[in-house]
């Protein structure tokens, strides 16, 4: 069973930038999808971006072009680089790893990290 722990969030200003950084523990990541998903107050938690072993991207329009993911194999991390944030970027972040045959609720979440967006 693979694992994921989470660590970069934080406070910064509207138009700032922050990394996120998952790393994942466990064996057979090659067949894992790794994504981040962010969840705000009220609201439903929504696919931010997903990235594949072989670095096939997708990324939800709100965040296209400001939000950049990458994975290193070797390390076995995934990062999440944040440009341009707004405050409706403020969330709890989370990290999913899951395998290519299910789908990702079935899969390994982090704790979270909180990003908050705010002068």
């Amino acid at each position: 069973q693979v694992q994921v722990v989470e660590s970069g969030g934080g406070l910064v200003q509207p138009g700032g930038s922050l990394r996120l950084s998952c790393a994942a523990l466990g064996s057979g990541l090659a067949l894992y999808v790794m994504g981040w998903y962010r969840q705000a107050p009220g609201k439903q938690r929504e696919l931010v971006a997903q990235i594949t072993s072989g670095g096939s991207t997708s990324y939800a329009d709100s965040v296209t072009g400001r939000f950049t993911i990458t994975r290193d194999n070797a390390k076995n991390t995934m990062y999440l680089q944040m440009n341009s944030l707004k405050p409706e970027d403020t969330a709890v972040y989370y990290c999913n790893a899951h395998h290519l045959s299910v789908a990702a609720e079935f899969g390994s979440w982090g704790q979270g990290t909180q990003v908050t967006v705010s002068s």
